[in-house]
C-alpha cells in the first residue's frame, strides 16, 4: 500500500518519547485495511509508535477512530495489513499461533470496556480462570486471586458471584483478572466507558496505583477527555494517523488535544 505509507510519512511524527531506554512496545508502519477495491476502509494508515517500560500512554480519538483495532494489534489479537509490531525484540506477527498465545497469557493483560466476567462464577473464580488455564492448581489459583482482589479493594467480595457485583466492582475484578499472570504490559480499551463519573474516577485511580506498584507499562484507549488529560503522555488517533495531542490541537483535524498540564488547547470535536 504505497499510497498509505507515503501519506503516513508526513503525519506520524514525534510519537517516540525521549530517553535512553529501549522500547518495550514498538509499532512500525502499522496499517489495517478492511475491504477491497472501492469498499476499502483504511483504519490505521501507517502508524509508528514506541512505548518504553514503565510508560503510561493514553490514546484518544472519536468512536470508530481505530483505538480498539490498534490495541488488538499490539496484543497480537489481530494481524496488521502491513507493518510490524515488536514486543521487546520479538516481531509478534512472525511468531507461531502457539507463541502468540503464550505472549498473550504471560506478557499482556487486557481490560475491556465490558468486563466479560462469567456471571455465575465468584469474583475469585473469575480472577483465577487464567491461572487455571495456565496449569496452576485450583487452591493456589484461588489464593492468588484473593490476593489480587484485595489489591483492587475487593477482598471482602471474593466469594460473591459476578452477577451480584456493581458495575464498578465488576471492572475491578476484570482488572485483577488481567493482572493474574503478572504481565509486563497492560492494555485497557475504554475501561471506564460504561461507568458513571464516580466509578470511572475510582477505576482510573486504581489503575494509576497498580501501574506504579506493579511496575506496569500501560496503554489506555479512551474518549474521556478529563481522564486522558491526567496521563503523562497523550496521543490522538484521527483519520488513521497517530500524533501527539499538542500537534493534533494545532492542526486542522477533528480532534484537539493538550499535554498533561493543559498548556495547549484548541477547538474541535474533542478537546484533550
Amino acid at each position: 500500500m504505497p499510497e498509505v505509507a507515503e501519506a503516513a510519512a508526513g503525519r506520524n511524527r514525534a510519537v517516540t518519547p525521549t530517553g535512553a531506554s529501549l522500547p518495550l512496545v514498538r509499532a512500525e508502519a502499522l496499517t489495517k485495511v478492511y475491504g477491497n477495491g472501492t469498499s476499502q476502509r483504511v483504519v490505521l494508515a501507517g502508524i509508528d509508535l514506541e512505548v518504553r517500560r514503565g510508560d503510561w500512554v493514553a490514546i484518544v480519538g472519536a468512536s470508530g477512530a481505530g483505538k480498539s483495532t490498534l490495541l488488538q494489534l499490539l496484543a497480537a489479537l489481530d494481524t496488521p495489513s502491513s507493518g510490524r509490531v515488536y514486543f521487546a525484540s520479538h516481531v509478534l506477527h512472525s511468531l507461531s499461533e502457539e507463541q502468540r498465545a503464550e505472549f498473550r497469557r504471560h506478557s499482556v493483560g487486557f481490560v475491556w470496556q465490558r468486563h466479560h466476567l462469567l456471571a455465575d462464577f465468584t469474583a475469585a473464580e473469575n480472577v483465577a480462570a487464567p491461572l487455571l488455564l495456565d496449569g496452576v492448581s485450583r487452591g493456589e489459583a484461588l489464593r492468588r486471586a484473593v490476593e489480587l482482589l484485595e489489591q483492587v479493594g475487593l477482598g471482602g467480595g471474593a466469594g460473591q458471584r459476578a452477577s451480584e457485583l456493581s458495575g464498578g466492582e465488576r471492572q475491578r475484578v476484570a482488572i485483577a483478572r488481567a493482572l493474574a499472570n503478572r504481565p509486563e504490559l497492560l492494555l485497557a480499551d475504554e475501561p471506564t466507558g460504561e461507568l458513571d463519573e464516580r466509578n470511572a474516577e475510582a477505576v482510573f485511580r486504581l489503575m494509576e496505583q497498580l501501574h506504579e506498584s506493579r511496575g506496569l507499562t500501560t496503554i489506555l484507549a479512551t474518549h474521556n477527555a478529563a481522564l486522558a488529560r491526567r496521563s503523562p503522555r497523550v496521543l490522538v488517533l484521527e483519520r488513521g494517523f497517530l500524533v501527539p495531542a499538542g500537534e493534533a490541537a494545532a492542526g486542522a483535524g477533528p480532534a484537539a488535544g493538550a499535554e498533561r498540564d493543559g498548556a495547549a488547547e484548541a477547538g474541535g470535536k474533542e478537546q484533550i
